[in-house]
């Protein structure tokens, strides 16, 4: 299993990558995380990305490419991951697909978090963190609608992307998220989606 779960700062996906890929047995990987294990090991990859993080850019797509296809090649990526967090754009997901297709392991599903405005709003502001002041939450989410709209069209297109309703208990959340990997595996088993 290959899953990418996509969804707005908020929606709680950081929450259920790690409870859903402890469930599935694959590795939970998040870019973040690559990339800081990466920068602290030393390895010109990640020291620099780090560049990039420490003056407040964003990596570019080659350098984030780059870390997660050396990440994929751990022993531990070969039963399968959850990537959390990445792709964050539609280059980096055809990039991503390019990446896997090499491998011959494209990827099984990609998961969107579908959560009302108001609720992330109402949920970012209750973190507390200095920076989640309304205004700030506000374009967070405008930058993230701009950026990953077309990465949801996109895996729509693919044949691999279920939407849930990402709203209620975290036990509700996780058993939508299994079904809906579910029902994408299923589909393509049964040649209903063409990928």
């Amino acid at each position: 299993m290959r899953i990418v779960f996509i969804g707005p700062p908020g929606a709680g996906k950081g929450t259920q990558s790690v409870r859903v890929a402890k469930s599935l047995g694959v590795t939970h990987l998040s870019t973040g995380d690559v990339l800081r294990k990466s920068r602290s090991d030393g390895e010109d990859v990640g020291l620099a990305a780090a560049k990039y993080l420490d003056s407040g850019q964003l990596v570019p797509d080659d350098l984030v490419l780059q870390l997660v296809s050396e990440r994929l090649q751990d022993d531990d990526c070969v039963a399968g991951y959850l990537f959390d967090g990445f792709p964050r754009t539609r280059a980096q997901a055809v990039s991503l697909d390019a990446l896997l297709a090499d491998r011959g392991t494209p990827l099984t599903a990609a998961i969107e978090f579908v959560v009302p405005r108001d609720e992330l709003l109402r949920r970012l502001s209750k973190r507390g963190r200095a920076d989640d002041v309304e205004e700030t939450i506000r374009e967070r989410l405008r930058g993230y609608e701009e950026l990953t709209t077309p990465l949801s069209d996109y895996y729509q297109q693919r044949g691999v992307l279920g939407r849930i309703d990402a709203v209620g208990a975290e036990d509700e959340v996780f058993a939508r998220v299994n079904e809906s990997i579910k029902a994408i595996v299923a589909q393509h088993r049964t040649g209903a989606v063409s990928g």
